[in-house]
């Protein structure tokens, strides 16, 4: 991981925009009431996940990276909620959430591991 010259290169970032670019294109295609409402929410989430990666590995101490990871999970499940509300809604059918929870399922698989990686590194540096 030192070899890495930006957070772009980490694949916990790079599945997160995977995601971010499906969600945005998803939210597209919500009615236009919604502008303001969820198609906001969901994109805000989305975008939250890359952000949050983003910031952490910005950061001087592993403690710090980890929490912002640790954030960017949670809005993982955020997006997740408001897909699952986007459904309800009728707004998406049942292959764009199973899609949706396919990535976001890939993308909190890596950032964990991103995470343990980090808790580790942290420990050796004591």
């Amino acid at each position: 991981m030192a070899n890495l010259k930006s957070f772009e290169e980490l694949e916990c970032w790079k599945a997160g925009k995977e995601l971010r670019v499906f969600v945005s294109k998803l939210a597209k295609r919500f009615p236009m009431d919604e502008r303001y409402a969820l198609t906001s929410q969901i994109k805000r989430s989305s975008r939250s996940v890359t952000n949050n990666i983003a910031e952490g590995y910005g950061r001087f101490h592993f403690q710090e990276n980890i929490q912002f990871c640790r954030q960017g999970r949670g809005s993982l499940y955020e997006t997740l909620d408001h897909l699952l509300i986007a459904k309800e809604e009728e707004y998406i059918d049942e292959p764009d959430l199973i899609a949706g929870r396919q990535l976001i399922e890939k993308t909190t698989t890596i950032l964990n591991g991103y995470i343990k990686y980090l808790s580790e590194a942290k420990k050796k540096s004591l």
